[in-house]
């Protein structure tokens, strides 16, 4: 390795040493990271034996990567759909219709066994178009006021619903953060999720994943059953956030006919940022209509807050540090040592990416870990001469629903830890993974065989 790729190596470890140790600084630590390769940059080349002849030559060439290089590199289109998705999202928890939705699903279910597994097959559909920390804000509260009426512990349907919501994640575009990344690394578009090149897509893996973690659920509350006694429901009088939410999901279908600049063929094609447009667009007019036809400024100013900063922060600074690391050479240094250690195999180096996803997902954010695969699974692919969409869709497997193996693994699980604690359950680590191990067990497996029966 050159000097540079070796330093470039060193800064990036740092990067995520300090990410893993203090977590609430993450986006400071992106961000500075992402300024120390910028400047590296900038003093390449205005003087590229500043530190010793050669310190900042690659093998072809010297090491260039400029401010604007890397303004270059963040995708403003994930940025956009992040954050209109999000204040949507807001709006549509508001008006209570995913309370109402809940209401209706319980008042069918003969007694609490069938209501858990109702709850989180439901909690898993709404994430995979609402954001998967939302979901759980929106359904656990439900969850907790059936266990009250029966006075029973909801510390397992709590977790059922969280691990739920966090595997459909995976299922469409807008469901999750990692697969927003993974549409714009492999060039995916809404419709992709369900079809892709005359094969099933991610949706249709994710939902045997669900049934077969259904299954499990199924299996664990299997004596749970005393009667529910369901009264009420939760009135609706604003639907206008719905219609919201449902136009942008449909707006994303149609859009995904049009072909992006790349694959146009000279013909018509649509801008790069017209997903995050859309998802922009629509929160606005929900915006716009709270503030001149409700005269509603207090929801306008908590749809704001709602949209989550760090992660854009977070993404922001590392789309720049991987732009800087791939101009280093890391990324080629990366990719083909985890080839070589498939020994050519696809199905190995498959395996491989799969499991070690999974496990390093149990640990550490699968967002930072994978913008950085993503980046490095076309360099494995070429590696060992197979399609990197396998690869591709295995990453999206392992690194989302690896999350659920233990508590700190996702976002969700985070979510629906605080919210027994906040009632006054404390969840061992023991009690989570006694649920989160199989299920993530039987979605994985599931996930696994089907991406490579499909796409191998």
């Amino acid at each position: 390795m050159s000097p540079i790729t070796i330093t470039a190596l060193i800064i990036f470890a740092v990067t995520y040493i300090l990410m893993l140790a203090f977590q609430k600084i993450r986006p400071y630590v992106t961000v500075g990271s992402a300024l120390i390769f910028v400047a590296l940059g900038i003093i390449s080349s205005v003087n590229p034996n500043l530190f010793g002849e050669g310190f900042f030559l690659l093998s072809d060439g010297s090491y260039s990567y400029s401010l604007a290089n890397a303004f270059s590199e963040i995708d403003w289109n994930v940025i956009m759909m992040i954050a209109g998705t999000m204040g949507t999202v807001y709006l549509f928890i508001e008006s209570k219709m995913p309370q109402l939705m809940s209401d209706i699903l319980i008042s069918k279910m003969p007694n609490v066994k069938w209501v858990v597994v109702a709850l989180s097959l439901f909690a898993g559909i709404v994430s995979a178009f609402v954001d998967n920390v939302a979901t759980v804000l929106m359904i656990a509260p439900v969850a907790l006021a059936f266990c009250k009426k029966l006075n029973i512990s909801p510390v397992s349907s709590i977790i059922c619903i969280a691990v739920s919501s966090n595997l459909q994640g995976a299922a469409t575009l807008v469901g999750d953060t990692t697969s927003i990344l993974l549409a714009k690394a492999a060039n995916l578009d809404f419709s992709d999720f369900f079809v892709h090149d005359g094969h099933v897509g991610m949706f249709w893996v994710v939902q045997a994943g669900a049934l077969a973690s259904a299954l499990i659920i199924l299996f664990m509350f299997r004596k749970e059953k005393d009667k529910i006694e369901f009264t009420g429901r939760t009135k609706v009088e604003d639907k206008f956030p719905t219609f919201l939410l449902v136009g942008t999901v449909l707006s994303l279908i149609a859009v995904s006919f049009i072909p992006y600049k790349d694959a146009a063929d000279g013909g018509f094609y649509k801008p790069d940022i017209t997903n995050g447009v859309i998802c922009i667009a629509f929160f606005l007019v929900g915006i716009i209509r709270e503030l001149l036809i409700k005269k509603n400024k207090e929801i306008v100013k908590e749809s704001f807050k709602e949209i989550d900063y760090y992660t854009i922060v977070l993404l922001t600074g590392l789309f720049v540090v991987i732009g800087g690391i791939k101009s280093a050479g890391v990324i080629d240094v990366i990719g083909n040592a985890i080839a070589s250690l498939g020994a050519g195999s696809p199905f190995i180096v498959y395996t491989i990416i799969v499991w070690m996803s999974v496990l390093l997902s149990a640990f550490i954010d699968n967002i930072p870990y994978t913008a950085t695969m993503l980046s490095i699974v076309p360099v494995i692919a070429s590696g060992v001469g197979m399609n990197p969409i396998i690869l591709y869709y295995g990453l999206l497997c392992g690194a989302t629903l690896g999350g659920n193996l233990t508590p700190i693994g996702a976002s969700a699980n985070i979510a629906g830890i605080g919210i027994l604690r906040k009632e006054g359950y404390e969840v061992k680590s023991t009690t989570f993974m006694k649920f989160g191990i199989p299920f993530t067990l039987a979605a994985v497996i599931t996930g696994y065989l089907l991406i490579w029966l499909i796409w191998a």
